[in-house]
Parts: structure tokens; sequence; C-alpha cells
């Protein structure tokens, strides 16, 4: 066997492969048929291990293991491949996680933007003690008990700058509307 498959390694040797071809096909067929259970799927294995065993017998090393074992480890390499890609979920194009947001209307896209230009103005008239603890709680998401050890300040008193600051943007966003 190494003889014959190193001439298709060497030369592309027609008969030798046919040879080989005669010998392990029908035994990679069977192993392909245990595996997996579906005929036609271990046609198709089998005919892709051949096709493999064809295009790279030049990487066959008689020192690393025999013919038969070279061949079955492409075949069940193959048939693994062949395994994940069937559970593989199939792209589908509709999926919600694939299709863009609808573009908001021209009006709530003005209200919004509206909205944020007035938060940013109430955000600007509270006292900067206040309005660090909101940029950290919010926009860093750093927790009230990790801002009071940060800071050195108590926690209930860190609660309370939060409050009051929710309080002030409150009233402010309120008068406008």
């Amino acid at each position: 066997m190494p003889a014959l498959l190193m001439a298709v390694a060497q030369s592309r040797d027609v008969e030798a492969f046919e040879t080989l071809f005669r010998y392990f096909a029908p035994r990679v067929k069977a192993f392909m048929t245990r595996q997996c259970r579906d005929g036609q799927m271990a046609e198709e294995l089998m005919q892709e291990t051949m096709m493999m065993v064809w295009n790279k017998a030049a990487l066959f090393d008689p020192s690393r293991g025999n013919v038969e074992a070279w061949v079955f480890t492409i075949a069940r390499n193959l048939r693994i491949s062949a395994f994940r890609k069937a559970q593989r979920p199939v792209f589908d194009p509709t999926d919600p996680a694939f299709v863009p947001d609808d573009e908001p209307a021209p009006d709530a896209a003005y209200d919004a933007k509206i909205d944020a230009k007035r938060l940013h103005e109430a955000m600007a008239k509270l006292p900067p003690e206040q309005l660090e603890l909101l940029r950290y709680s919010f926009f860093d998401e750093v927790s009230h008990r990790t801002l009071a050890e940060q800071l050195d300040i108590p926690l209930g008193t860190i609660k309370s700058r939060i409050r009051m600051a929710f309080g002030k943007l409150r009233s402010a966003l309120e008068e406008r509307e």
C-alpha cells in the first residue's frame, strides 16, 4: 500500500490509485455508513475521502503510520467536518438580528433631538457634585457603594445627591413641556 500511495504522490499514477480505490472505497463507505447512518451521505463522504487521498498523497509520511490509518484519519476528519456543517443554522436574512431597525419618523427624530438638548441644558444647571455623581453612576456605570468608597463620601450622601439631581432634572424638563 505505501508503494501505491507513493506512486500516486510522485507521478499521479492512475492505476495505483485505482488499486487503492478498490481496496479502501468499500471499507471507507462501510465506516461512514456506520458513523452517519445515511447511505447517501456515506457515499458522498467516501468519494470526498478518496479525492482527498488523490490530492494529498504527497503528504503521506510512512514513518508516522500506515496507509490505512492515514486514509481513515482523512475519512474521520471529513465526517466530523460534515457533521459540524450540518449542525450550523441556516442563515436567514430576514432574522430580526440582521434586519436594520426602521428609521424613526422625522418628527420623532426631531423630538428626540429636542429632548436631548433640554436634558443637556438641565444637566448643565446641576451643582458640580451632583453632576459628577450622575456621570459616574449612569454613564460610567459605577455602583453607589464603589462611588462612596472612591470619593470617601458616605453612601447615604451619594444616594441623596443622586435623588436631588433627578428631582432637579425632572423639574427642569417638566417646566418646558
